[in-house]
């Protein structure tokens, strides 16, 4: 005689199984607020259509799971038995993976009605205003990239990003469905340090380009066309997106996007000088000297001359660190060959432009940079200045003492909430 209580215990299996698809529901527009802050329409339908692919192989596996349960109870054998709990446990492990995404983008989506809510959307406005500056410059018409990055605080992290149709493992290796734009409180709340954001969009705008794949080779063949060693050209090789987002960054941005850099990569001479053989990102020390050269043929020789003596009186001795000898040796040449590759060669990607000629970055725009810092300072509208130019804005307010930093913050994101 079977137990009196497996009958209802395999029923409960079956009505587990289905109530937690029921659970894992799409998102409802309006959900997570109203105003402009709240997530778009199209980011919710993109994470939407993610959850409901994987809600629909859910429900197959839910039925196989109800027909498991109603043939145990017609025939309470080992092996009927054994059929229903392999099932079961194939559903519920689908069921972590999309409570998984589910979650992520539940945290991701309340953001927006919390206090953080109003300095994500100005960052937001600013990884908007990059692409719409990036493809309005190319030198053809590209198909446009849908839903645009979407900006989330996550504290005790660096700045970094998520791109659009890779594999995430926040994700359970499902294509995440459009940029993600990832910052640490300690960013946000000084905002002049934001420069983070043009790099991170950066590395967006080189997959969505379809730079990704050119650009390694073309500093590749450049280096070793002109005599450079194989490992030589292997390290700048490996340093192709780190390098392209810290230059569309420049680019972009102006000037002071340096001195945001060099925030970063000031740390001890033991970590500025430590050369990581397998790190995508320059070394620290030399990726400052990248970017001034840029900022120089960008038209600003002062200011690259400028930072450059601050970074040689931080740094007097490269050779203390642990950078290869044939890298140091070679750096003067190489970076400058880098620098007019990733910039200043044209591109079929970019419609036959340089990356300077479709982001356009000129010297007058860093008078632009600084009236609007001036107007921040004073609590004034900055006025019809590109959402990207605050960021620069707010340093030169910072860096010229035109108000405290507390309120060159609250203004900077007032600023952008009037958008």
């Amino acid at each position: 005689m079977e137990p009196p209580n497996l009958d209802p215990w395999l029923r409960a299996q079956a009505v587990n199984v289905v109530r937690h698809v029921e659970a894992l529901r799409p998102f409802r527009q309006g959900e997570f607020g109203t105003d402009a802050a709240s997530p778009s329409d199209a980011h919710i339908d993109a994470v939407n259509q993610l959850i409901a692919r994987l809600r629909s192989h859910l429900q197959g596996v839910s039925k196989t799971v109800s027909g498991s349960a109603q043939a145990a109870i017609a025939q309470p054998a080992t092996a009927q038995l054994q059929q229903m709990i392999a099932r079961k446990d194939q559903a519920h492990d689908l069921v972590r993976k999309i409570e998984q995404i589910w979650d992520f983008y539940f945290e991701l989506f309340g953001q927006r009605q919390s206090q953080f809510a109003p300095w994500l959307l100005g960052c937001d406005r600013i990884a908007l205003d990059c692409y719409q500056d990036v493809y309005m410059g190319l030198g053809k018409a590209k198909s446009i990239p849908a839903p645009p990055p979407f900006s989330y605080v996550k504290t005790g992290f660096s700045p970094a990003t998520f791109r659009r149709g890779i594999p995430l493992t926040k994700l359970s290796q499902q294509l995440n469905p459009f940029p993600l734009i990832q910052l640490p409180y300690h960013r946000l709340v000084n905002p002049w340090t934001l420069g983070a954001i043009l790099h991170e969009v950066a590395h967006n705008l080189q997959t969505d380009l379809g730079l990704r794949q050119t650009l390694p080779k073309a500093i590749a063949h450049r280096l070793l066309k002109a005599g450079f060693s194989p490992d030589v050209a292997a390290v700048w090789t490996k340093w192709h997106s780190e390098t392209f987002a810290d230059m569309s960054g420049l680019l972009l941005g102006g000037p002071y996007i340096v001195a945001s850099l060099m925030d970063i990569a000031s740390r001890s001479p033991q970590s500025t000088l430590f050369f990581h053989p397998g790190a995508p990102h320059p070394t620290p020390y030399l990726r400052v000297f990248i970017s001034t050269e840029l900022l120089r043929r960008m038209g600003f020789p002062q200011m690259a001359d400028d930072y450059n003596r601050i970074w040689k009186r931080l740094y007097p001795n490269p050779h203390a660190g642990t950078i290869p000898p044939a890298v140091l040796q070679t750096f003067d040449r190489a970076h400058k060959l880098v620098v007019d590759t990733i910039c200043y060669t044209p591109y079929s990607e970019l419609g036959g432009r340089s990356l300077a000629e479709v982001t356009g970055f000129k010297p007058h725009h860093q008078q632009i940079i600084e009236e609007a810092g001036q107007r921040l300072a004073k609590g004034n509208d900055p006025g019809i200045v590109p959402e990207r130019f605050l960021i620069c804005a707010s340093r030169h307010a910072l860096d010229r003492r035109l108000a405290a930093p507390g309120l060159i913050t609250e203004n900077f994101y007032k600023a952008l909430a009037r958008r």
